[in-house]
């Protein structure tokens, strides 16, 4: 089974596919883009040290930073073939307090505060509220926390524009600083006019995916959905992923996550709204829930946070990251690790080596590989009973990887369900499903082609999952996907293949395929002590024009003569048939009524027994 060794130096962070008793690393890396990382140099250091998905903070930059980011991403992705998700987070009514006199204005407990509807400056005893409408919201004896819960208020009173308060716990207040009120009612939209005019600019630049955030039910989700359906004319219909960090959102979770294609465990604003104790226990219900469904889900927020600052992690981060992985995450995300610190690159790199530490473990458990990891509910549909199948199958007959040709995608998520034991490599032919997979636990993707049959759709993705690596001659894989091709959820077939060892390769002509056995001829040899049919490939050294009453017979040539002007290759194309000329490699294995396949779309001929 293949698997992924990391090599890791100072400057970069090198991937390359060896035989190995471990695993390819499973879960995905989510990371933000920002200052630190804004250079084309240290993004592409972050893709080479194991990126799957960037993330564009659309409550900090502008539009015109964001779209020059988004092509930065794309043009290095293009160029070191390995596909990147972009995902569009948007601000949401989050609550701020305006700009502070130089330096911030200093807290101490016991002191008012006034939060004022006002324009200009905050400084002692006065600071400005973004929302306006904030003091009619709140009301006395509620709490206030700012800048992620370090600075807490106590509303003493309210005027009509002012909010009096006490401060509980002090400090230096800075601009634009983030506001939590726990324990208010706030009558606030889902979607502020910030966060349509930002959708609309992503779905202009088609982004793959929208995150939206404060998420309090699924119909804030719906509202979101039916503004990117109505806006189409900007790009096209891109999935949401709610972020989860008010008490509301985890009290409807189960609704959220059905009207949802992915959820993020915002654990930063998630911690405040609730209390810190409860994160820990609702970060891994949450997840539980998703792995029910094909619902991916994403643990972010402070999970190597002290590498903004430090070039390691403390050990309680590094179990955090290990646990969010063992806990059955999809992906894991860096913030301010990769936006604003001082060690983007290595903070990759080590969450990466921690991850791929913690599946290692994983897999040596004895349960891991007893039987296909799966949900509580049963598959009830033919697409699930399908996918699951499939792995149950993959882990009896020791497959190197499961292979699924797909449009949609939606074969290669039900299949993450499980959580084979084996990578799920994708081939499709929309590169908006080729980036948008990559967010998927277990996933590779490689961009392909659309075919016509079934056979030449199952065919190609395996060749293309043998060229890139994935597997190796000799190795069993199954292929799955649906017979129709292009409808989601119409997963309905499953195969067993063989990677065949390719026997000799050449010049192809005909740009076909076929299957026969080998009819070897010598020079010299009679016609008459030929049978052949069109389920045979005739294979000469020279194929010479005195053996054209053969040649019309037969479905393939294959002859070590090269050029295009040859009588074989000219034969090939009058006939319709395929032929391989200057064939070379092992022609010592092409022996008679053997079963081989002649490729002319790749130039090879190769063993065809499974």
């Amino acid at each position: 089974m293949f698997c992924t060794t990391f090599l890791i130096d100072e400057i970069s962070f090198r991937v390359r596919i060896v035989k190995s008793g471990g695993c390819m690393l499973r879960v995905k890396i989510v990371c933000t883009i920002g200052p630190a990382c804004h250079d084309p140099e240290i993004l592409e250091q972050l893709i080479d040290s194991g990126m799957n998905v960037a993330r564009l903070n659309m409550s900090h930059g502008s539009h015109e930073y964001h779209a020059q980011n988004i092509q930065r991403i794309r043009d290095i992705s293009q160029r070191r073939n390995k596909p990147i998700a972009i995902l569009g987070d948007l601000q949401g009514p989050k609550l701020r307090v305006g700009r502070m006199q130089a330096g911030g204005v200093p807290l101490k407990a016991g002191e008012e505060l006034v939060l004022a509807a006002m324009e200009g400056l905050g400084g002692p005893g006065r600071v400005p509220l973004q929302n306006h409408e904030l003091p009619a919201m709140v009301r006395p004896g509620e709490r206030i926390l700012l800048d992620d819960g370090l600075l807490e208020l106590e509303v003493t009173r309210t005027t009509d524009d002012e909010i009096f308060t006490t401060v509980i716990v002090g400090g230096v207040l800075h601009d634009n600083k983030g506001m939590n009120l726990p324990h208010s009612k706030l009558e606030i939209p889902s979607l502020t006019a910030k966060d349509i005019a930002d959708v609309e600019f992503l779905l202009q630049q088609q982004v793959d995916w929208i995150a939206l955030s404060f998420v309090r039910q699924a119909q804030d989700v719906e509202d979101l959905r039916k503004m990117i359906r109505g806006k189409a004319g900007f790009g096209r219909t891109t999935p949401i992923i709610s972020k989860i960090e008010k008490p509301d959102a985890v009290k409807n979770i189960r609704e959220i996550i059905d009207a949802s294609d992915g959820i993020m465990v915002a654990r930063g604003d998630l911690g405040i709204e609730t209390s810190p104790e409860a994160v820990p226990m609702v970060q891994k219900m949450i997840i539980t829930y998703c792995n029910e469904t094909d619902v991916p889900v994403i643990t972010a927020t402070q999970m190597l946070d002290s590498m903004i600052r430090n070039p390691r992690p403390t050990r309680a981060e590094a179990s955090d990251v290990a646990n969010a992985v063992l806990d059955g995450s999809d992906a894991i995300m860096l913030s301010g690790e990769t936006a604003s610190g001082l060690y983007p690159v290595r903070s990759v790199q080590t969450m990466v080596k921690i991850a791929e530490e913690a599946e290692r473990v994983r897999s040596m458990s004895a349960a891991a590989h007893t039987r296909p990891s799966t949900p509580t509910t049963r598959a009830v549909t033919i697409a699930g009973a399908v996918s699951r199948a499939t792995v149950a199958t993959a882990l009896e007959v020791n497959a190197a990887a499961i292979i699924v040709p797909t449009v949609s995608g939606s074969t290669a998520k039900k299949l993450a369900r499980y959580r084979p034991h084996v990578p799920i490599i994708a081939v499709t032919p929309s590169p908006v499903v080729h980036r948008q997979l990559t967010l998927y636990w277990g996933v590779y993707t490689i961009l392909g082609r659309r075919m016509n049959t079934t056979d030449e759709v199952v065919e190609d993705a395996v060749r293309l999952a043998h060229r890139a690596g994935y597997v190796d001659q000799g190795d069993i894989v199954l292929v799955t996907g649906g017979v129709v091709g292009g409808i989601p959820g119409a997963t309905n077939l499953m195969t067993v293949r063989k990677i065949a060892r390719v026997l000799v390769t050449g010049d192809g002509v005909g740009n076909r395929r076929t299957s026969g056995r080998v009819i070897r001829m010598h020079p010299g040899q009679a016609l008459d002590s030929v049978s052949v049919s069109t389920q045979d490939i005739l294979v000469a050294e020279r194929i010479d024009p005195s053996w054209s009453e053969l040649v019309y017979q037969v479905g393939g040539l294959i002859t070590a003569e090269p050029g295009r002007e040859s009588y074989a290759a000219l034969a090939a194309v009058e006939l319709g048939i395929p032929a391989l000329v200057g064939a070379r490699g092992h022609w010592d294995e092409l022996k008679d009524h053997q079963l081989i396949v002649l490729d002319a779309v790749t130039g090879s001929a190769y063993d065809g027994t499974y």
